[in-house]
């Protein structure tokens, strides 16, 4: 039931935020990853990504990802992002990016909270005849997760 409520108030608050950017150019994107997000061994999961173009070549927002290392350990981050795009494009190309957020481990009916932080990198590719499209390889690396390969495919609207 924890999960439950965790995954609804964290989906809440990222629509909240990315819909109040009225004026902004603005992406979602979602996809898999690989991460070594669990204690013991690898774990797979899904990345969802919302952000908002704050002036040329930089982007704040939010990431979500959920990994389980299919052994009964989830793991749940939720951050906000900060990222600049070289060399200095408006929404598209090589990237490097921030995240500062929360990171919780879910084991047997505990919940126990920890400090995230990491960097990553990866290039935005767009789609399509208007560009509205974008897939987005990236790598990470940070606390507590160590590393994370994933690509994210989503919409700019």
């Amino acid at each position: 039931m924890m999960k439950k409520r965790v995954l609804v108030f964290l989906l809440l608050v990222c629509t909240v935020v990315i819909f109040a950017q009225d004026n902004k150019k603005a992406a979602i994107g979602l996809g898999p990853e690989w991460n070594m997000d669990s204690r013991f061994n690898f774990a797979m999961g899904g990345a969802l990504g919302f952000d908002v173009f704050i002036d040329e070549g930089f982007a704040m927002g939010l990431c979500f990802s959920a990994s389980n290392n299919f052994t009964g350990i989830t793991a749940l981050e939720v951050g906000g992002l900060f990222r600049a795009y070289i060399p200095g494009k408006k929404s598209f190309g090589f990237f490097i990016q921030t995240d500062i957020g929360a990171f919780f481990i879910l084991e047997e009916k505990e919940v126990t909270p920890m400090f995230m932080n990491g960097l990553r990198a990866g290039y935005r590719f767009l789609l399509g005849l208007d560009k509205k499209y974008y897939v987005e390889p990236y790598g990470r690396l940070g606390y507590p997760f160590a590393f994370g390969i994933g690509v994210l495919g989503g919409i700019r609207l």
